[in-house]
């Protein structure tokens, strides 16, 4: 098993990150997400926590050989649940692949949360353990390896990604808020 961790500060307010992460697809940054469909979506009355499930279809850059052998296409599927808590002030979503999972199993868990010392920025960890299955014993580690880096890649691109949305956010509520006062 491998594992990742990253954190990273956005120099935004957690409601506004909260808020943007919900368009956070499309993104030019990250174009091998192709769909993101609302499985269910509830919220709890008493304590305000919404729970979204989603599933996000990813067409991944896999080697032509590797395809061949376990006779599997570039699409991919993943399922998302998010936990957003207002009181809280946290986002949480975990997420794990659909798709070979058991070749290869990735369970990642991402938290967005307020900071606690400057409430307007937005402390953001991202965790993943990536996992080979026993039908892949003998290339497990060679397997792992490969899909940390590109994990490691993708993640890169997604918060760069992600910092293009919350500007393009950031310039909307502007505008609207604007709009609103005059």
């Amino acid at each position: 098993m491998k594992l990742f961790k990253s954190t990273h500060e956005f120099n935004y307010e957690w409601s506004l990150v909260s808020a943007a992460q919900w368009q956070k697809y499309p993104n030019p940054n990250c174009p091998h997400v192709s769909h993101v469909d609302v499985l269910n979506r509830t919220v709890d009355p008493e304590t305000g926590i919404l729970t979204t499930e989603r599933l996000i279809t990813v067409n991944q850059n896999i080697p032509t050989i590797i395809k061949k052998i376990l006779g599997s296409s570039s699409t991919q599927y993943v399922r998302e649940i998010s936990i957003i808590d207002p009181k809280k002030k946290t986002l949480t979503m975990r997420s794990i692949n659909l798709t070979l999972c058991n070749l290869l199993s990735c369970e990642e868990t991402i938290v967005y949360k307020e900071h606690p010392e400057d409430q307007l920025k937005t402390q953001f960890t991202q965790q993943a353990a990536i996992k080979a299955g026993s039908l892949v014993s003998g290339w497990s580690t060679v397997l792992e390896e490969f899909s940390l880096r590109r994990f490691q890649q993708n993640a890169d691109v997604g918060r760069a990604g992600f910092n293009k949305v919350l500007e393009r956010f950031v310039v909307m509520a502007e505008a609207q808020q604007t709009k609103s006062t005059a």
